[in-house]
């Protein structure tokens, strides 16, 4: 089977329970272009059980960090008490972006598992795969620079870090 955009699709791979929560995404993705977020949508489960559904909402809620996936694991993490969620899978209804992606292997999750790609998000005029790209130039070439300007005392968060008896390793 040819993918719309002209490539072929990556192979399927899985299990039955991945395409019930592939679909409980994309259900949770189309619901809530509705209620005026992006088309995304994100389920994070845990033991075979749904911990959270989230949908996009960038442009709902004015935060252009809002993705599905991130804030499905920022509930995650409140309704289980922890900012890791090692025994858990992340299903999304697209490929996660680069922000995206981050996130999740912050959080620690043991896998991402995601239905259209971003191939499938370009054609509905969403640049996921432009920061994909980006990611891969040297820094010189990005539209908003990012640069090292190391001041005195730069290292001190670190040192009080490494100092502090009770942190939290993450």
């Amino acid at each position: 089977m040819v993918h719309p955009s002209g490539s072929e699709p990556e192979p399927r791979s899985g299990t039955p329970d991945d395409d019930v929560w592939l679909a409980r995404a994309v259900d949770v993705a189309t619901r809530n272009v509705a209620d005026g977020g992006g088309p995304f949508g994100a389920v994070v489960v845990r033991a075979g059980a749904e911990v959270v559904a989230a949908g996009n909402r960038v442009t709902r809620d004015l935060d252009p960090t809002a993705h599905a996936e991130v804030v499905a694991i920022r509930a995650a993490c409140r309704a289980l008490n922890t900012f890791s969620l090692a025994g858990t899978t992340l299903y999304a209804s697209c490929e996660p972006c680069p922000l995206c992606v981050a996130a999740a292997l912050w959080a620690r999750v043991d896998r991402v598992v995601f239905a259209a790609n971003r191939n499938d998000a370009d054609e509905a005029g969403f640049d996921d795969r432009e920061f994909y790209e980006l990611f891969a130039r040297d820094r010189s070439t990005w539209p908003s620079p990012v640069t090292e300007h190391r001041i005195p005392g730069a290292e001190e968060p670190f040192a009080a870090w490494q100092a502090h008896a009770t942190r939290a390793g993450y």
